[in-house]
């Protein structure tokens, strides 16, 4: 049995820059982190005593004979895409809920990758389970998503991502003082809006938008170079990064009508009015969670006036897609 531990990620600018329709001719760029919350995969070979091959647990129960016959999309296209021939039993479970713009589906493609490959005697490198999941969900599943949530995902940590050349992604650490670090994490806030949505979904208008968004979109590429800037020199203080990144939510927001809404509008102006210097609704738009850059000693008015939503505290995850348990206790079939 092979056990894997994979964070979900927040992303503070260059979001739209890392779909392949952009990148490839255009370049990207994001500034991420992967986060404290995570998808945990469990998966064993099944053993031949019952009636079906395979069995997947997550919000739906399925038991089929075939992969062909398994709804779950990156469960089937991943057992494809690594030729798995015996029975496998996955279980999922989330400490956050899905469709909520933390990249949770790419997170747990990936972990879905890494324990297979374990149980498979395969092990994969970081970049490997990246490319591996990027490859399923955008020419095997065929879903609308870029290449920034499987990459932060698998890496972990607080990094600039760049897309296209030769490489396709190439990882960059941002590498902060200690008390650098702790002020950035003490700066974020994170609420869950209620709402869930498909990315996907919302994300198609978006990327069939691309080309008459490239004004947009290298604004948006440009911002990682000024957060990037803001978070090196610590001789600066931290709060023109709260304003670039409502300087960022503006430029999203036209990039697609579904981005956001009247209610989403209204809780973000409430997080200002309280206190907060900037902010941006996180993953594809259309709900999810919000995330809020303020000062610590404003923190508390902020939840007092957002205290419908669930406030959700977090630190950053330096680790990545992880194997946390391994069973060798058991004899395969």
């Amino acid at each position: 049995m092979i056990i894997t531990r994979t964070p979900f990620r927040i992303s503070f600018f260059g979001g739209g820059t890392d779909y392949p329709t952009w990148y490839k001719e255009n370049g990207g760029s994001v500034l991420s982190a992967a986060i404290n919350k995570y998808c945990y995969i469990t998966c064993r070979y099944l053993p031949p005593f019952f009636k079906y091959k395979h069995r997947i647990v997550y919000s739906q129960i399925e038991s089929v004979d075939k992969i062909d016959h398994i709804d779950h999309p990156s469960v089937r296209e991943t057992i494809r895409f690594l030729n798995i021939d015996k029975g496998l039993e996955i279980h999922h479970d989330g400490d956050l809920p899905a469709m909520s713009g933390l990249g949770s589906s790419s997170s747990f493609t990936v972990g879905l990758i890494n324990a297979i490959s374990a149980l498979n005697g395969t092990l994969k490198t970081k970049r490997e389970v990246a490319m591996n999941a990027i490859h399923i969900e955008q020419n095997m599943i065929k879903e609308n998503v870029g290449s920034q949530d499987q990459t932060a995902a698998a890496f972990g940590g607080l990094n600039r991502i760049d897309f296209g050349g030769a490489k396709e992604i190439s990882i960059k650490p941002l590498v902060l003082s200690p008390n650098r670090l702790e002020s950035l994490q003490d700066h974020l806030m994170l609420f869950f809006t209620g709402l869930s949505r498909d990315a996907s979904k919302i994300a198609k208008e978006q990327v069939t938008n691309i080309k008459n968004r490239g004004t947009e979109l290298k604004l948006m590429h440009r911002l990682v170079d000024e957060g990037e800037a803001i978070l090196a020199n610590s001789r600066k203080g931290l709060d023109e990064f709260g304003k670039l990144l409502n300087e960022g939510w503006k430029i999203k927001k036209s990039l697609s009508s579904k981005i956001t809404n009247p209610y989403i509008d209204d809780v973000y102006k409430a997080g200002i009015r309280a206190g907060a210097l900037g902010g941006k609704l996180l993953g594809a738009g259309g709900g999810g969670f919000i995330l809020f850059f303020a000062k610590p000693e404003t923190h508390e008015k902020i939840k007092s006036k957002l205290k419908n939503l669930l406030f959700v505290p977090f630190r950053f995850d330096h680790l990545g897609s992880r194997i946390i348990y391994t069973g060798n206790d058991f004899e395969k079939f």
